[in-house]
């Protein structure tokens, strides 16, 4: 199953970790930081049912995560994503984080040159 494969009543907690790479512990905790737009759906037995949209975010959540955002970030522009008007601010968060990712991936980059300087310099010392 794809994100838009996700069924029009939702699909499980186990499903969504599926979806999104990460795990169901982790969902839980995500949901209990506010780190999700809106509180998951509930099915008649009680589980929580993710929609396609829930699924949608969690892949930008997983995004920002892996790419070094703090959760308190996050957790701020969830928080301005439910007021009306807030569209700027949140360009700002993650304007401010682009930075952020720039600057890491220029150090990488510095460091990926330095690594393939050795690399040329150990090919010409074994090849000879």
């Amino acid at each position: 199953m794809t994100v838009t494969e996700v069924p029009a009543g939702g699909v499980t907690i186990s499903a969504a970790a599926e979806l999104s790479g990460l795990t169901v512990d982790t969902l839980r905790y995500y949901e209990k930081e506010g780190l999700s737009l809106r509180r998951p759906g509930r099915s008649a037995s009680g589980q929580r049912r993710y929609t396609e949209e829930d699924v949608r975010w969690l892949g930008t959540l997983v995004m920002l995560r892996r790419t070094g955002m703090p959760i308190r970030d996050i957790r701020r522009f969830v928080d301005l994503y439910r007021t009306e008007g807030s569209e700027a601010q949140r360009l700002a968060i993650l304007e401010a984080h682009r930075e952020h990712v720039l600057e890491e991936l220029n150090e990488v980059q510095t460091h990926l040159d330095a690594i393939n300087r050795k690399i040329t310099y150990y090919k010409e010392l074994v090849n000879g």
